[in-house]
C-alpha cells in the first residue's frame, strides 16, 4: 500500500499520494455542503463529522502526525459530541423564533459580513506564497515543537486574537438564541378556555398507546375513521421517523382474536 506522506522534496508526489488527497478532499466538501444544506440538525452535525475525520486524515498524509490525532480526538470526539449534546436538549424538531431579541441586529450583523468579506478578498489578493520548505525542515525539531512555535511564538497574537472571537461568538450565540416572553405564560385554565372558544378539541387531545400493553408514547391514537391521529403523538417522535404504524398490531389483534375464538370452542 503507498503510503500518503508526501515526499521530503515538496515538488514530487506520487500517484497514490495525489489520488488519496482528491479522495479525502472531495469527501471533506461534501461533508461540509451537507452541513450547509440538509435539513435536520442531526445530519449536518454527521456531515461536519465526516469533514472533521476527512481533514485530520489528511494532516496525517502530509507528516501532521500530531495535529491529525488532534483534529479527529478533539474536535471529532468532543466537540461534536457537545453539538449532538445540544442539539439532543434542544429538540430536532424545534422552531426558530422569529422575533429580534437586539433591536436592529440583522442590520449590523449583515454590514459586518460585507466588511469581513471586503476585508478577506483585499488580504488574499495580496498574498505571496514563498517557496515551499517541505517536511523535512518543517519536521526538523518535531512535528510538536513546530507546532507550538509557530502558535505561541510566530502568531501568538493571532492566536490570542481568535480565542476571543471564538469567546465572543459563543456568548453571541448564547445572547441571540435566548427567547424572550412578550406576555405571561397561559396556565392551565386559560388553554381550557381557548379551547372552548375556539370549539376544537374541548375533550383534550388524544392520548396515544391505543394498543399498547405498556407505556406506548409512539403508537398513535385512532379516530373514528379508523386513521392514526397526528395530534396524540409527540412532533419530536415524528421528526425522529419513530411514531409506530397501527398496521403493524393487525397480526397481534388477529391472533389474540383467534384464541378467544379457540376457547369458546373449547
Amino acid at each position: 500500500m503507498t503510503s500518503l506522506t508526501m515526499a521530503a522534496d515538496p515538488a514530487t508526489m506520487s500517484t497514490g499520494e495525489a489520488i488519496g488527497f482528491w479522495v479525502l478532499a472531495t469527501m471533506s466538501v461534501l461533508g461540509a455542503l451537507g452541513l450547509l444544506f440538509f435539513r435536520r440538525a442531526v445530519y449536518s452535525a454527521l456531515g461536519m463529522v465526516l469533514t472533521m475525520i476527512t481533514l485530520g486524515m489528511i494532516f496525517l498524509g502530509l507528516g501532521a502526525d500530531f495535529l491529525g490525532v488532534v483534529q479527529i480526538f478533539v474536535y471529532t470526539g468532543a466537540i461534536m459530541m457537545l453539538f449532538i449534546f445540544v442539539i439532543m436538549l434542544v429538540g430536532v424538531d424545534s422552531s426558530d423564533s422569529l422575533v429580534e431579541t437586539l433591536k436592529g441586529q440583522r442590520i449590523v450583523g449583515l454590514l459586518l459580513s460585507l466588511g469581513l468579506a471586503g476585508l478577506l478578498v483585499g488580504a488574499i489578493g495580496r498574498v505571496t506564497f514563498p517557496a515551499p520548505a517541505g517536511l523535512t525542515q518543517a519536521n526538523a525539531d518535531g512535528n510538536v515543537t513546530g507546532l507550538a512555535n509557530l502558535i505561541f511564538g510566530r502568531y501568538v497574537w493571532v492566536f490570542e486574537v481568535t480565542s476571543a472571537l471564538l469567546i465572543t461568538a459563543a456568548l453571541g450565540a448564547m445572547v441571540l438564541s435566548h427567547r424572550e416572553h412578550l406576555g405571561t405564560r397561559p396556565t392551565q385554565r386559560a388553554w381550557a378556555e381557548r379551547r372552548f372558544k375556539e370549539g376544537k378539541h374541548l375533550a383534550g387531545l388524544p392520548v396515544p398507546g391505543v394498543y399498547a400493553r405498556h407505556n406506548a408514547v409512539d403508537t398513535p391514537a385512532l379516530l373514528p375513521d379508523g386513521t392514526p391521529s397526528e395530534l396524540s403523538t409527540s412532533r419530536v417522535l415524528a421528526a425522529r421517523e419513530q411514531v409506530a404504524v397501527p398496521g403493524t398490531f393487525v397480526e397481534g389483534e388477529q391472533a389474540i382474536q383467534r384464541e378467544i375464538e379457540e376457547g369458546r370452542t373449547r
